[in-house]
């Protein structure tokens, strides 16, 4: 009997971070079985280790060698590396991110071959997996690059609050030179696109963040809003998007006033990340939108002070596979809807798994 659950493929990342351990914890939960197939690119050994140090003995997966052979009701493992090597939880090697890129490319050779539906990735260390063959700041600038998209949008997402980014990983001598009315247009239609395509909302509003303080006070304090930021805005509301701005960072978000919109476009990374990371806690998810792929992580990093302790909380891993699931349901459903505008399409983040 053919099986219609949507299958997850999942990156192991940093194996000396805590992808392993939120990960076994995630699939501790034997009601996620019900709702989708996971199927972890890595390393049978990884979790054999870990099962131990974390004494998690109800921790259980199915190595497998393809796709025909799947289990339905457990985490699937396909090795995509198999000599063995030392762990040392919390000490990322040259190696340890040799393998995460193992593991990352074989997830997206299944993702575009379609094996899988959806790709979640556990976090990577970028220092150690930097090199000839990964010379990328990011997993965004990787998945880019390889799915061949001429523009991506760094979406952090949550049930409230919805934060793009201008630039993603650039050092913030670099923002102000690298911010531009064409690029700030482009964003602000990749948001839009996304927030009707992949969140299901028909008619969204987004904010536009000012780069500088109080939002250059009308030119006093830098004039990247009046000549850069502002135009683009009105461009784009011309366009047919109801986009607002450019607004006070700090203002938007100490106010409450982010609530009144559905996607809030930043300048530059800590300046969306500080404040969708306080206000989304665990709830956060990472998003890459503009692919024609479906990709989401966790809203943190690999934690190498807090690896091996079993301490790690599983809640924006867990979250991140869901919401990639959404997304992928909310796309096909909104393409039936183009094709037949008589057909209404569900209210999804009203209807969350």
């Amino acid at each position: 009997m053919k099986n219609d659950k949507r299958k997850v493929g999942i990156t192991l990342g940093d194996v000396a971070g805590i992808g392993p351990e939120i990960i076994m914890k995630t699939f501790l939960e034997d009601q996620l079985y019900k709702h989708f197939t996971p199927i972890l690119y890595g390393n049978p050994r990884v979790l054999s280790f870990y099962k131990k140090v974390f004494s998690m003995d109800k921790f259980q997966y199915s190595s497998i060698k393809g796709y025909n052979n799947l289990s339905h009701n457990s985490l699937n493992i396909i090795p995509v590396w198999e000599e063995e090597f030392a762990i040392t939880p919390g000490t990322p090697t040259e190696l340890t991110g040799s393998y995460a890129l193992k593991s990352l490319q074989a997830a997206c050779d299944a993702l575009k071959s379609k094996h899988i539906d959806v790709l979640v990735t556990a976090p990577i260390n970028k220092r150690v997996m930097h090199s000839e063959q990964f010379p990328y700041a990011g997993h965004t600038e990787f998945l880019m690059n390889y799915f061949d998209a001429k523009d991506n949008l760094m979406f952090m997402v949550s049930e409230d609050l919805r934060v793009g980014l201008v630039t993603n990983h650039s050092s913030v001598r670099d923002v102000a030179s690298k911010i531009t009315k064409e690029k700030i247009i482009r964003k602000i239609q990749l948001m839009n696109a996304s927030l009707m395509e992949d969140f299901g909302i028909d008619k969204p509003r987004i904010a536009v963040l000012g780069l500088n303080p109080h939002a250059g006070d009308g030119g006093v304090i830098g004039n990247e809003e009046v000549n850069i930021i502002l135009p683009a805005v009105k461009e784009a509301k011309e366009g047919g998007i109801a986009v607002f701005g450019p607004y006070p960072a700090d203002g938007l978000f100490a106010s409450g006033n982010y609530k009144k919109f559905d996607g809030i476009l930043a300048m530059y990374h800590d300046q969306g990340l500080i404040p969708f990371k306080f206000i989304a806690g665990e709830d956060g998810t990472n998003y890459t939108a503009g692919l024609n792929v479906v990709r989401t992580s966790p809203d943190h990093g690999t934690a190498e002070d807090i690896a091996g302790k079993g301490i790690a909380d599983e809640t924006s891993f867990r979250k991140a596979i869901y919401t990639a699931i959404d997304i992928f349901n909310s796309r096909e459903e909104y393409a039936q809807m183009r094709l037949n505008p008589l057909v209404k399409r569900a209210v999804l983040h009203d209807e969350r798994i």
